[in-house]
């Protein structure tokens, strides 16, 4: 029976990865559907998807999917096949990523509660009933015209790239995001309100709650930022996105446009590089220029190169000994300035 979980070692799919001689695309997408036993769904995908050589991370839950990989582009129209030959998956729209390097390096697809993590109750929401959605051309004329733009990702994603004048929630997730939006925007419910994200499934449920919660003009950008990228690049259209646009796989992020927006976490100098601290038991994502790379061997401090010059098995030990998450021990976990705050 063929294994329905990766068994490879993270080195030895890279360099399975690093052999293939054809070209992947790297593709996102969401839809909110009924899932009536996504656990069931989830070990067919595993077994159709990894034959087509997929890899990514694909979340299922009730709710529906949420969807990043990298396909074999020579078995783009296989993959779209076996996506479609299911009913609730017909006619899916497709985001595909600006640039194409290494995205993923194995197939994960794991049933969760919900694909994006909320917080909210029920009937705080309902995802039939949305905001409008706006095209790049639709989206660029509302922010001339003054409406209010928020952006629905956190903090570490709008300090690298965001639109023009949007304001940028100081939060670490969706969850968390929600009220902060709802609080601020309060006194604006007639206003017209402009919501983006990554690729729309944030937005989705942001638009719908604050239309439960009496905003009468809330739209969203199609698509994202990333099929607004693809749409200005394909156009000419004016990109009002100025900088990177994070995305959660290896790449971190895609340039929009040539602005670097933030600094160095360590001296300060213009940078928009984000690393992740290689002392794996901290594993915090910073911005480190390549100076400051070089010096401190990608960590984020002192105590974390230390433990990263440590041979490998007393690093796992020490790991192993304290948790991988109690970054307390090792590092003063700050938080990057932002701009703008709410």
């Amino acid at each position: 029976m063929k294994q329905l979980r990766n068994i490879y070692s993270p080195e030895e799919c890279r360099r399975r990865l690093a052999a293939e001689t054809f070209e992947r695309t790297t593709i996102s997408f969401y839809r909110y559907v009924k899932i009536e036993q996504p656990a069931v769904l989830r070990d067919e995908l595993y077994r159709e998807w990894s034959e087509l050589g997929v890899l990514g991370r694909i979340y299922l839950a009730e709710e529906g999917i949420n969807a990043q990989f990298s396909v074999p582009t020579h078995n783009l129209k296989k993959f779209r096949e076996s996506l479609e030959s299911r009913g609730i998956f017909r006619q899916m729209p497709f985001k595909i990523g600006l640039e194409q390097r290494e995205s993923f390096i194995k197939l994960t697809i794991k049933v969760k509660k919900q694909i994006v993590a909320d917080g909210l109750q029920p009937d705080d929401y309902d995802v039939t009933n949305v905001g409008k959605h706006l095209e790049p051309e639709e989206f660029n004329k509302a922010l001339e015209e003054g409406a209010v733009v928020v952006d629905m990702r956190n903090h570490y994603e709008s300090r690298i790239g965001r639109f023009e004048g949007a304001v940028c929630p100081d939060s670490d997730t969706f969850k968390d995001e929600l009220p902060i939006v709802r609080d601020y925007l309060k006194g604006k419910e007639d206003k017209k309100i402009l919501l983006y994200c990554t690729g729309g499934i944030r937005c989705e449920k942001a638009s719908s709650y604050l239309k439960h919660c009496g905003f009468k003009d809330v739209n969203q950008l199609y698509g994202g930022i990333i099929n607004y990228a693809k749409e200005v690049e394909e156009k000419g259209l004016e990109s009002k996105f100025v900088g990177k646009n994070f995305v959660f796989d290896n790449r971190i992020a895609e340039k929009i446009t040539d602005d670097v927006l933030t600094e160095c976490d360590q001296c300060g100098e213009s940078c928009d590089i984000y690393v992740n601290c290689k002392n794996a038991i901290c594993n915090l994502l910073f911005i480190q220029c390549e100076k400051c790379g070089e010096k401190m061997m990608n960590c984020c401090s002192e105590q974390c190169k230390k433990i990263a010059l440590m041979p490998i098995e007393q690093q796992r030990k020490l790991r192993k000994q304290q948790g991988e998450t109690n970054h307390a021990l090792f590092v003063q976990r700050q938080r990057p300035r932002l701009r703008p705050r709410l």
